[in-house]
């Protein structure tokens, strides 16, 4: 199993992009500057010792460079041992509400931001629970199947974001459906399901797959994020607040109605978070401790070997050659970037 230690360095992949614009921009700028000079063919005779092909071996040394050096910063790993886990506990699955209207700010930062952050500390209180990850907006996805591996399931929660589904939407009812069928089938017990959603634009044939949940043995929990009243939700194309088609600032509230009778039809409690992260977390933990628990096994990688050193020596290797590649090529004698002017001195 190969992953990255420290994912959040990851992020630095997107400096690549504005060093490609900038090496564009300079190449632009200085081919503009040549022809705002003279005719190019004789201006670059001027400057022979300039070597456009150099120039851009440098740029792709740098390139490559940075490439290797955040790989290395976030630290490649490869699982080198199995070990055999016996724990006692529950299998969870957190649906993640990932629609457009999650990032509506009136849970700070907003409420996606908010929602990881449950579910980061409500896995540090699960320790002996199998967890799994659906996400869903106009699609559900299963994200990570049941695991106890809470390394990799911290790894694929600070992927989420709403571009991992494009159609929006919020079809709560497949995200129930996508989670009763990634429990065991075979068992009617040791079951939860907690759902993370604003509630807008929820499917009406949610209560209907919840009653079905129900009867495999899956105790539904919801958690409402975001306020009643509402907040505007940003529109990062726009650079402002998203409009409506009459040019409207479009308003996302919270649909506590529709989550609390997911709650009740599950067999389970609703939850409202806002800025009581550590309240809810506490809640969960509880109603998930007062449930039949079951033994169960699972190999996990106990150990790791890290291959940061390998990328931080290329990288190190590729600065030191872009340090000693001149940007130009050697100059030749003035005689023969000039024609005619040893015919001058010959007279």
């Amino acid at each position: 199993m190969l992953r990255f230690q420290h994912t959040e360095y990851l992020w630095a992949f997107v400096l690549l992009i504005v060093l490609v614009l900038a090496f564009a921009w300079v190449t632009w700028w200085k081919r503009r500057s040549v022809r705002r000079i003279g005719d190019p063919v004789m201006v670059e005779k001027l400057f022979s010792g300039y070597s456009r092909r150099l120039f851009t071996i440098k740029f792709l040394l740098v390139f490559i460079a940075f490439f290797f050096g955040v790989a290395g910063l976030a630290n490649l790993q490869k699982g080198s041992r199995l070990e055999k886990i016996t724990r006692k506990g529950v299998d969870v699955i957190i649906a993640l509400d990932v629609s457009k209207s999650m990032l509506a700010t009136d849970a700070k930062p907003d409420r996606l931001t908010r929602a990881k952050q449950l579910v980061t500390r409500l896995m540090d209180k699960l320790d002996n629970d199998r967890v799994g990850l659906v996400v869903f907006a106009g699609n559900a996805y299963l994200q990570m199947p049941l695991t106890v591996d809470y390394s990799a399931a911290r790894m694929y929660l600070n992927s989420i974001t709403p571009d991992l589904i494009p159609r929006q939407g919020t079809e709560i009812n497949e995200a129930i459906r996508i989670s009763d069928e990634a429990f065991n089938k075979k068992e009617r017990k040791h079951k939860a399901l907690i759902i993370i959603s604003d509630g807008e634009d929820h499917n009406e044939g949610a209560v209907a797959e919840a009653k079905k949940a129900l009867e495999n043995g899956v105790v539904i929990n919801t958690v409402g994020i975001g306020s009643p009243t509402g907040a505007p939700l940003p529109d990062p194309a726009a650079g402002g607040l998203k409009k409506d088609r009459d040019g409207k600032t479009v308003i996302s509230k919270l649909n506590e109605d529709a989550l609390k009778s997911l709650a009740s039809t599950g067999k389970g409690m609703y939850l409202h978070l806002m800025n009581n992260t550590d309240d809810v977390v506490e809640a969960l933990a509880a109603k998930i401790d007062s449930m039949e628990q079951k033994e169960f096994g699972e190999n996990v990688f106990s150990d790791y070997n890290s291959y940061f050193q390998y990328f931080l020596g290329i990288c190190l290797l590729l600065i030191l050659l872009e340090f000693f590649l001149p940007e130009g090529k050697k100059k030749k004698a003035d005689a023969d970037a000039l024609p005619g002017l040893k015919t001058a001195n010959a007279r």
